[in-house]
């Protein structure tokens, strides 16, 4: 397979990815957050609300890493395109989304044992708690290390790679600034109109990466860090957290899995491209398997004489 056919489909997995956790995340938990939030209690039983906080815990956690994964497969293809077959295989690709389902369901099914997932009140939700006192320093413990591994991790990678990405980007616009120039001297009878629409082109095309990079790293800062300093500071009973900035950070963290699957993947023709890939893979191999078992079981069947 060639370059670019990988560099459509790579993408595309972690698209598909983040979008499966984010819709699920958004189907599952926000409707139960407002049911608690409007009722002021625990939306359904322990269980149930322990399997809940199980799945914010997961999906929350492997949409952060998703979106680093795909930070880190456009800074291979942006900064070293000539050897992106080489850097971002397809097993390469499964041994990044293997990571982060392993990664997130780790922590998940620590917090899940360890009783460490139930309603909280602060937020109206079914997410990490730990109303029991004597276990406060090892659920201190948890939680730093859980927002270190993911949030923390996640906002590394993000910053890393886009600004080389925004780097190469600006070295590639200077680059066409001055061919362009270049044309423009030389081009005397040009209409001024047309020599005007090429500058504004030109400015346009330096502020474009900058505004997508700084419209990536953002939304997740705005989105996820007061929901993740909040839970933080939680840590310390002295300090005080007002319930309406609870409701208020949870939201936010929301809000970011609710517009993912439209920003990265639902608009985008390579999304509905690899989705359609996987399913007509799938049901080739499931035709190939029938057309196999019809072929043996006529090759096994002994005529008979009427």
């Amino acid at each position: 397979m060639d370059t670019a056919e990988i560099r459509k489909q790579v993408p595309g997995l972690f698209n598909l990815n983040l979008t499966f956790c984010n819709l699920l995340l958004t189907v599952s938990n926000m409707p139960l957050t407002l049911v608690g939030l409007v009722s002021n209690a625990q939306p359904g039983g322990d269980g149930f609300c322990h399997i809940v906080g199980f799945l914010e815990t997961f999906l929350s956690t492997n949409s952060m890493l998703s979106m680093a994964a795909l930070s880190i497969d456009r800074w291979i293809a942006v900064v070293f395109p000539l050897r992106y077959h080489s850097k971002m295989r397809h097993k390469d690709a499964a041994f990044v989304l293997g990571y982060t389902w392993a990664h997130s369901m780790s922590f998940s099914t620590v917090a899940a044992c360890l009783s460490w997932v139930g309603y909280h009140r602060l937020y109206a939700s079914c997410t990490l708690s730990n109303p029991r006192a004597s276990s406060r320093t090892q659920f201190v413990i948890f939680t730093v290390f859980f927002h270190s591994f993911t949030f923390l991790l996640s906002f590394i990678v993000l910053c890393v790679t886009y600004l080389k990405v925004l780097k190469v980007a600006r070295f590639h616009c200077k680059r066409i600034d001055v061919i362009t120039m270049q044309t423009l001297v030389l081009l005397v009878d040009i209409h001024p109109s047309v020599r005007q629409r090429c500058l504004e082109e030109q400015r346009r095309r330096r502020q474009r990466a900058t505004r997508k990079i700084s419209t990536f790293i953002g939304t997740f800062m705005l989105c996820f860090a007061p929901y993740v300093i909040t839970r933080i500071v939680e840590l310390f009973p002295a300090v005080p957290i007002n319930p309406h900035w609870g409701i208020v950070s949870k939201c936010l963290a929301y809000s970011k899995a609710a517009c993912d699957p439209f920003v990265y993947s639902l608009l985008r023709h390579q999304y509905k491209k690899t989705c359609t890939d996987i399913i007509n893979r799938l049901l080739k191999r499931s035709s190939m398997n029938t057309s196999g078992r019809g072929h043996q079981t006529h090759g096994n069947s002994i005529p008979t004489a009427e």
